[in-house]
Order: C-alpha cells, then sequence, then structure tokens
C-alpha cells in the first residue's frame, strides 16, 4: 500500500475501533485483552495516544521510570492515559484524531498501520466479537511484520514454516505449509498465537509453539 492509502486505512480502522468501543459496557472496558497484563481500556488508550503522542520531556522520564524497557514504557504510558479519561473521552479522541498523520518520533505510519489493525483484534477478539480488517491493509501489516525483527522477530520464532494467506495473494517462509485467512496471520506473525490457531490450517500447525499473550502491544 502507497502512503496515501495507508492512511486512509489508519483512519477508516481507527473509526471502526472508536464505534466498536462505544457499545462496550464498562465490564468489558475492564476485560484483558489478547496482551498479558493489557485491558482493554489500555489497548483503546494507546491506540488513542499514537495520533498524539507526548512531548520529549514526558517521554524521556517514562523511559527513565521503565528503566528503558520499551515494552514496560509503553505499557505504564498506556495505563496512565486510560487512567486520567473516561471510556467515553478516549472514544472522543479516538474520533477525534482518526484522520491525523502526527507520529510518533520512533515509527512510521507502515507501523502504525499493523499497529491499529492488531489492537483492533487485541480488543475485538477476546470480547467475541466481529472486528474485519481490511484485506489490503492486512496484506500490508503482513509484509511489514515479517520484514521486522524486533519486537516480534518473525521470521526467527516461524522458522521451518511456509505461511500462505488464503483469502489474498500472501506468503512467506519456506517449510511446512500452514495456511489462513490473512488477519489470522498478523496475529501469529505479532505472537498471538492462541487466538491465531483456530483460523489455520495445514500440518505446520502441530509444529507451532504454545505461547502466552504478548506482553506489549
Amino acid at each position: 500500500m502507497d502512503p496515501e492509502a495507508s492512511w486512509q486505512a489508519i483512519t477508516g480502522m481507527r473509526l471502526r475501533l472508536a464505534d466498536l468501543l462505544e457499545s462496550l459496557g464498562e465490564a468489558d472496558w475492564e476485560s484483558p485483552s489478547l496482551c498479558a497484563g493489557w485491558r482493554v481500556r489500555d489497548v483503546a488508550a494507546h491506540v488513542a495516544l499514537a495520533p498524539q503522542p507526548p512531548g520529549m520531556p514526558a517521554m524521556l522520564a517514562s523511559a527513565v521510570r521503565a528503566g528503558g524497557r520499551f515494552h514496560v514504557l509503553n505499557h505504564d504510558v498506556a495505563v496512565r492515559h486510560a487512567a486520567a479519561r473516561s471510556s467515553a473521552r478516549l472514544v472522543a479522541e479516538l474520533r477525534e484524531h482518526a484522520a491525523s498523520r502526527r507520529l510518533p518520533v520512533v515509527t512510521n505510519y507502515r507501523n502504525i498501520l499493523f499497529d491499529v489493525l492488531v489492537h483492533s483484534q487485541d480488543v475485538a477478539v477476546p470480547l467475541g466479537r466481529e472486528l474485519p480488517a481490511p484485506r489490503d491493509a492486512a496484506v500490508a501489516a503482513a509484509t511489514r511484520v515479517w520484514a521486522m525483527g524486533w519486537p516480534f522477530w518473525a521470521r526467527r520464532r516461524l522458522r521451518g514454516l511456509r505461511l500462505t494467506a488464503t483469502d489474498a495473494d500472501w506468503a512467506a517462509g519456506r517449510g511446512a505449509a500452514l495456511d489462513g485467512p490473512v488477519e489470522a496471520l498478523v496475529l501469529l506473525l505479532t505472537g498471538r498465537v492462541a487466538a491465531a490457531v483456530p483460523r489455520l490450517t495445514g500440518p505446520g500447525r502441530a509444529l507451532l509453539r504454545p505461547a502466552g499473550s504478548p506482553s506489549s502491544g
């Protein structure tokens, strides 16, 4: 996807996530997401923060408190943002900034694309909700995550497997076949193994290592 199409997809996914969140009861907001230690509320705050990142002094202070550990920093900033806002305010922020193209200094639009796609599923899947991702956005997300090293190390974790999307023109890796919808493959690539496995088929499925929930967004 080119930058313009990517930003349009990001806007649409932010708005659809806001619609889903608005339909939730307060108990749902406190439910665990697919990320260990992250409530639905915390994930919502994380996505809402992306287009309104804290200033550098605040981020440096947060990094010091987190001991330089990025996943702790990511979690703590989201939790503090969530604690200071009502559910309605978080939904309003998502809508208000849905079309914003501001970026945190450490990332780019390709990362924001898969970030909002995956975090939307982090909310929807454990609540039993349907929130399909745009097919082209899921393909772009899979391509980006496969090409990355840190923090997912997908090529290393999934060595010996040939991943093939059954609903899109996307494949990667070499080895035992593992097939499924590209959206499920994105969950697998980003460490959401338990959520992805029920939607996957092929001999490669037996080779997947059990994994807990990812510890960060």
